[in-house]
């Protein structure tokens, strides 16, 4: 594999800003024990005819100590580092002109802790660019371990060709957080200009396997032999993409202005005087003698929890509610957040939507798409315009409790009734803080009141009633697009969810299976 990144060290420097140090010795460079600059690059043409250089690098970066790059910035306001890469380029310019081929010069200086006093680090090559100033970055790359905290890697310029990030910078352009693989190979990103999409290669091409997710839009990287780690690598095209991409995020619109809800005070309820839900009534069978008679299945009507909708907390501002933070496991069923979750969901007061994870937590886009591990995957679905002024996003639920709806029997949801607490996943202090810090009082007390509907299953579809005049409901269809609000919903007059569609209440997301 050819020598992509050319990192080279000069050691035993006196002055590390004196340019004419760096670049060659005095007297004749045949006799130097040590090469310096200019040998380097003389040595390492960017091409070649036979033995005769016929183009030398350009782009050229060097690694300074960084108590030298401090004290230049606290005593001369970085006139010194200014000074080098001016009288480098100079030098570059004066010694390889006829090589250049047009190229402009330019160089770098930048301070890090991983170089010893007394020695500078150089790096050139034919992935190594830099930048000219006011140029605008064509694609941005970063990298994840499961999909939800993505971390940057590098940027990618219009007349950046050649790019290779791995394991560290001793060995690529640019180290990739996560990097598993080892430091032998890398990835390389082929730039052939704005009206070509970006090519993506594995560097040597057997080391690893590269897959495009089209669905997701990133590449999956996994080690050969069994059992090897992934790691998700994605390169986002800044402006006009020229293959279809995931949508730029947008920042949350605000929501429209109301007076927010705050906690009501409610006398204790006793429990001896609670009217407890019956269940649905099923007739003993009479007792059949064996014969060979064949038995057809009865249908079997049942209620889902689709989904989770994440609040505008910025309604519930007055009663201190900070956040509300949801966990998946690993059976991707929602839980109580803590530290066994897989990844964990949380909207702030702000109605920011974060994505939390083992690798940190970071604000997400809406609608996303995740797969925490290989396996999994973790919708979440942008809320209809309608809705927008209540909740932030819809969380997918892929395996939410599930309800029985027998027919001909009318049940109760709400915060109040026992009955259907099965489908309340959040009915529990862990899931909201407050602004203290403290657990609050279950999250359904944001939205959902004690007895907010009533429901019947039938063969035509779930049949709702409206108990309480505040409780807002709304009817979405199988693909969680919004069919209308339910306003009018009574006994003599209720309104019909079709099996397939959703019903939303508070935070659930409920749907109708026949």
């Amino acid at each position: 594999m050819p020598v992509y990144v050319q990192h080279e060290i000069l050691a035993k420097v006196g002055d590390v800003f004196n340019a004419e140090a760096l670049w060659q010795a005095p007297g004749l460079s045949l006799f130097s024990r040590r090469p310096l600059l200019r040998d380097l690059l003389e040595r390492s043409p960017r091409e070649q005819r036979g033995r005769a250089a016929t183009r030398c690098f350009s782009h050229v970066t060097l690694m300074l100590p960084q108590d030298e790059v401090d004290d230049d910035r606290h005593l001369t306001r970085g006139a010194r580092v200014r000074d080098l890469a001016t009288s480098l380029a100079a030098l570059h310019q004066k010694d390889f002109g006829d090589l250049l081929k047009g190229d402009e010069v330019r160089y770098h200086v930048v301070g890090t802790d991983a170089v010893a006093p007394g020695e500078v680090k150089v790096k050139f090559g034919h992935a190594v660019y830099l930048p000219a100033p006011g140029e605008q970055v064509l694609y941005a790359v970063t990298a994840s371990t499961d999909s939800a905290i993505w971390q940057p890697v590098c940027a990618v310029y219009p007349n950046q060709r050649l790019t290779l990030v791995g394991e560290d910078e001793a060995s690529a352009t640019f180290a990739v957080p996560g990097w598993s693989f080892g430091s032998e190979g890398g990835i390389l990103l082929i730039n052939d200009g704005p009206d070509a999409p970006i090519e993506v290669q594995v560097r040597p091409k057997d080391l690893l396997d590269c897959q495009y997710d089209a669905a997701n839009g990133y590449y999956v990287l996994r080690a050969r032999e069994a059992g090897g780690q992934r790691l998700l690598l994605k390169v986002s095209r800044m402006g006009a993409p020229a293959r279809p991409g995931p949508a730029p995020a947008r920042a949350p619109s605000a929501p429209p202005s109301r007076t927010p809800a705050v906690w009501k005070p409610r006398a204790a309820v006793d429990d001896s005087e609670m009217t407890a839900m019956p269940l649905a009534a099923v007739p003993a069978a009479p007792p059949v003698t064996e014969n060979d008679a064949t038995y057809a299945p009865v249908a079997r009507h049942r209620i889902t929890l689709a989904a989770l909708a994440l609040p505008r907390l910025s309604r519930y501002r007055d009663t201190g509610a900070q956040a509300l933070e949801i966990g998946l496991g690993a059976s991707l069923a929602p839980a109580a957040p803590n530290k066994e979750s897989l990844i964990r969901f949380a909207v702030d007061d702000a109605d920011e939507v974060h994505a939390i994870t083992a690798a940190g937590r970071q604000r997400v886009s809406v609608p996303s798409r995740f797969a925490p591990v290989d396996g999994a995957s973790i919708q979440l679905h942008a809320v209809p315009p309608q809705m927008a002024d209540r909740y932030a996003a819809l969380l997918a639920v892929p395996h939410g409790p599930v309800q029985p709806a027998a027919a001909g029997t009318r049940l109760v949801f709400g915060r109040g009734m026992p009955a259907l607490a099965a489908l309340r996943v959040l009915d529990a202090p862990a899931f909201l803080r407050h602004l203290d810090g403290s657990l609050a009082a279950s999250a359904d007390r944001l939205g959902l009141s004690r007895n907010a509907f009533s429901w019947e299953a039938t063969g035509e579809g779930l049949r709702i009633v409206r108990l309480a005049e505040t409780q807002a409901l709304f009817h979405l269809d199988a693909e969680l697009g919004l069919v209308a609000q339910v306003e009018t919903a009574t006994q003599e007059q209720p309104y019909l969810i079709p099996p397939g569609h959703h019903l939303v209440a508070g935070h659930y997301v409920l749907r109708f299976d026949a």
